[in-house]
């Protein structure tokens, strides 16, 4: 069984500040986006984006940015976290900033947004995705027009511009670690080395790793850091319906099946998670034999072969996603009215990303989650799942900044 791309850590190592909690989301409105003193021009890119009031974690977060403070922001999906770490950074006071994210479809959902704040302020926005031969990153980085004042690249592709020098750091001022959990392995870490000690460095996630302080004390004073979390984390969704079958191995394509064909046209996108890529080609496969229209999305793809996959998906040209975790952080579903679990997750961590794929901010419906469980070792996460909304807590039990997995 995986055990997450998180190395183990060797130490105690510096302790995280306490977090910084946000309101509950039926608390007061609190300040706008003006209030808060963003610049006129962002102010005008969030208008375009139709973005009135800020969330609980873009209140929370936003000032303490815009004092230059490192952070760690920690908040459920779907409640705003990269935008509230573009909302504070992007400007002409901070000029070159970085935004690292763990997959290309996220580097591009999350450039089109900074573009569309960037673009009143006169600042480009460019995407380093890579896949390719090394002369495509240099491309990338040489496009015509303005000059990238905000980069977005995955860590592959930012180390390897970094090696090949086609890429200098000197002037960054900030950084932001969007799913941090999925960006913090072995193979980042000598970017991170030369990144870190000098920039604002924003940490964000809907779950944090073991480990996370004692990787940045490695390269930063952590003490530095304000942690910043809202109500909400690793919470259930209340609004969201959870289901959970137990069933033979055996019997989860045909129930798969009889999910499928009895929804209604009208009854939005679905999300179908597999554990692993030849799960999901397979179960491709068998819904093509059966005339089920889908689109399939895992990491062993080729970059071309990925290339606008998920963008065909939230367009809504194809109603149905076969696809490993590469989808369930970060991503916007909110045409997405059901998620199912084909294979159980393996951590509670991955429950919640998965879970959060659905009554996300700007969905129509709150939508409902099935899944299937079929092996003794998903009881034990079941459980707690199924404990935690029994007592109307929704509180899953994670310890803030600690990565549980399953025995």
């Amino acid at each position: 069984r995986r055990t997450g791309s998180f190395p183990r850590a060797r130490g105690a190592g510096p302790p995280l500040p306490e977090p910084r909690r946000a309101p509950p989301p039926d608390a007061e409105p609190g300040p706008s986006f003006a209030a808060m003193g963003l610049q006129p021009a962002l102010l005008a890119g969030l208008e375009g984006l139709s973005i009135g009031r800020p969330t609980a974690v873009q209140r929370l977060a936003i000032p303490a940015l815009r004092r230059g403070r490192s952070a760690l922001c920690a908040a459920e999906t779907g409640s705003g976290k990269t935008l509230a770490a573009a909302e504070a950074a992007a400007g002409p006071a901070s000029p070159r900033g970085l935004v690292v994210l763990p997959s290309r479809e996220l580097a591009a959902q999350v450039g089109a947004v900074a573009a569309a704040l960037c673009r009143p302020a006169g600042l480009g926005v460019r995407g380093l995705t890579g896949g390719g031969a090394a002369g495509g990153l240099r491309r990338q980085l040489r496009a015509p027009g303005t000059g990238a004042a905000v980069l977005l690249g995955t860590p592959g592709a930012l180390r390897e511009a970094l090696r090949r020098r086609f890429l200098a750091l000197g002037r960054l001022r900030w950084m932001v670690l969007d799913e941090a959990d999925s960006l913090m392995d072995d193979s980042f870490i000598e970017a991170l080395e030369e990144i870190l000690a000098r920039t604002q460095v924003v940490v964000v996630g809907a779950t944090f790793p073991t480990g996370l302080s004692q990787t940045l004390g490695k390269f930063t004073d952590v003490g530095r850091f304000v942690t910043l979390a809202t109500q909400s984390l690793h919470r259930l969704p209340p609004h969201v319906q959870q289901k959970f079958v137990r069933l033979k191995g055996r019997d989860k394509l045909p129930e798969l099946l009889q999910l499928l064909k009895e929804r209604p046209a009208s009854g939005g996108a679905v999300l179908i998670f597999c554990n692993s890529a030849s799960t999901v080609n397979w179960l491709g496969y068998i819904l093509d034999d059966h005339k089920i229209k889908h689109l399939r999305l895992q990491g062993q793809m080729s970059a071309a072969a990925r290339a606008g996959i998920f963008a065909s998906f939230q367009k809504g040209d194809v109603s149905v996603l076969v696809c490993t975790d590469l989808a369930s952080r970060g991503l916007d579903t909110s045409s997405v009215q059901l998620v199912v679990n084909y294979d159980f997750p393996d951590t509670l961590q991955d429950y919640l990303h998965r879970v959060g794929r659905v009554g996300r901010v700007g969905s129509k419906v709150p939508g409902a989650v099935v899944s299937f469980v079929t092996h003794r070792w998903d009881v034990d996460l079941v459980r707690k799942i199924e404990t935690a909304a029994r007592k109307r807590t929704d509180q899953i039990p994670l310890k803030f900044g600690w990565n549980e997995k399953a025995q």
